[in-house]
């Protein structure tokens, strides 16, 4: 019979969404200016998720955030801890949106 591993599911935290505009004002055209932090997620949002696919939350507000945080997700859900972390089966990542960026907590949730 073979091994088959359950992945725990994750609390996904919206910690703080940021927003550069000093970058924004030198690296983008004007046409292309964000006016604020990211609207696709507010701050204290929480989604409980199955690691193993991608959340409607994420699916349909914003792929590129979930691309950028799916490792670190698949990291704490196979058990591994953040490295000098106050608490096991925690990390925080965020999106690579540089002029906006959202930071995200991640729980394994045992």
């Amino acid at each position: 019979m073979p091994l088959v591993m359950k992945i725990p599911r994750c609390r996904i935290t919206v910690l703080k969404r940021t927003f550069h505009q000093e970058l924004v004002d030198e690296y983008l055209e004007d046409d292309c200016k964000p006016r604020g932090p990211c609207e696709c997620f507010k701050e204290g949002q929480e989604i409980i998720i199955d690691p193993s696919k991608a959340p409607e939350e994420f699916y349909t507000r914003c792929p590129w955030a979930w691309a950028d945080i799916y490792k670190a997700i698949l990291s704490v859900a196979s058990g591994a801890d953040m490295i000098g972390a106050k608490r096991n089966g925690t990390t925080i990542a965020g999106c690579t949106d540089w002029f906006r960026p959202v930071i995200f907590k991640i729980e394994r949730l045992d």
